[in-house]
């Protein structure tokens, strides 16, 4: 683990087993330079343990970058289920991880991710306060995804302003693949604006209903992230940039919601040589981790989160015009200026 590349120095990584109820995870904690670590639960049937072990280090990684860029009092960390989400939750399963968290001593706060919801977690605050994002509570928010969507709309006009001249979205064609929360909300407030959106995902039923809501146009799930189109947005899971996929872009921008969607950095280079935008998904995406700060500082403050994702826009744009005026991949001057802001907290 210490020799891979995901690892990047992580402060500790927890490998979890209840035999009772059958839980397998892993809770990855990236940094606490700037706060305790914070970051969501995903809960997946991974194809082996060394893949579930990679995503777990690359999405902490990912949160600890995602947190300093949202300039969060909270450092990164991430957790990792291994099941179908359809047939293997119980509320004892979730009433053991949080035990797992509990053992933590608040140095991780987790929330809901991709196969779970704020219901399944509620299972988990049973067994200790370092659940984020619930229904209820005292500064309970609810599920975060709306504010991540409103991140990514607003984020992808910024991109479109860096890339094509102008903000407006009125007449642009967006590609969108996957509608789940995230996703959903980034096509209905694309459409309210006038944008022609394509849309797939592997759930027929979804897509049909959000056809019929909003008047987007359904596409193969296999060709969705070729279409002609100014933006593709990737909302469904990672390491959608890759060899394969890169040379068939037919865009001007990739602007989404997912995590992790380079295959791996250097896609960021190769992205950049072939003048596509990228708006680096930690940042754009950052909304959700902006409305649980939020409620983990106790005293949820709706204003408070309006203007953390109205500064996350701001260091979107200038993450822009640095790429412009220094001739380097956005994902690369993202890096490199959150690795500044946790540097100079853990030195200072």
């Amino acid at each position: 683990m210490f020799d891979t590349a995901a690892f990047d120095s992580h402060e500790s990584v927890h490998f979890v087993h209840d035999e009772d109820t059958g839980l397998r995870a892993v809770i990855a904690i990236h940094s606490t330079a700037l706060g305790p670590a914070a970051g969501g639960c995903r809960m997946w049937d991974y194809a082996d343990s060394m893949a579930m072990t990679r995503d777990v280090l690359r999405l902490s990684q990912g949160m600890s970058f995602k947190n300093a860029m949202a300039d969060l009092p909270l450092g990164g960390g991430k957790a990792v289920i291994w099941g179908n989400a359809k047939t293997d939750k119980t509320p004892e399963l979730f009433r053991a991880f949080g035990r797992a968290v509990e053992g933590l001593n608040g140095t991780y706060w987790t929330a809901e991710d991709v196969g779970l919801s704020p219901e399944d977690l509620a299972f988990a605050r049973e067994e200790t306060r370092y659940v984020a994002g619930l229904t209820d509570g005292a500064a309970a928010s609810g599920d975060p995804s709306p504010v991540t969507a409103e991140g990514v709309f607003r984020g992808i006009k910024a991109a479109c302003a860096s890339a094509l001249g102008a903000g407006e979205m009125d007449g642009r064609s967006v590609a969108v693949q996957g509608v789940g929360h995230v996703g959903a909300g980034v096509v209905r407030k694309l459409r309210a604006e006038g944008a022609k959106v394509y849309i797939a995902d592997i759930a027929a039923e979804a897509i049909a209903q959000l056809a019929d809501e909003t008047g987007a146009i359904p596409v193969n799930v296999d060709d969705i992230l070729f279409q002609e189109v100014d933006v593709v947005s990737p909302n469904a899971l990672g390491g959608i940039i890759n060899e394969t996929t890169i040379e068939k872009l037919n865009c001007k921008i990739v602007a989404g919601g997912a995590n992790n969607q380079l295959h791996a950095p250097e896609f960021g280079e190769a992205l950049f040589r072939k003048g596509i935008l990228y708006a680096p998904d930690y940042v754009i995406n950052g909304g959700g981790i902006i409305n649980v700060a939020a409620e983990i500082s106790g005293n949820y403050d709706r204003a408070w989160v309006e203007g953390k994702l109205s500064t996350l826009v701001g260091t979107l744009s200038e993450i822009f015009e640095r790429s412009k005026a220094e001739m380097a991949s956005t994902n690369r001057i993202a890096d490199e200026m959150a690795r500044s802001r946790i540097r100079a907290a853990r030195i200072g």
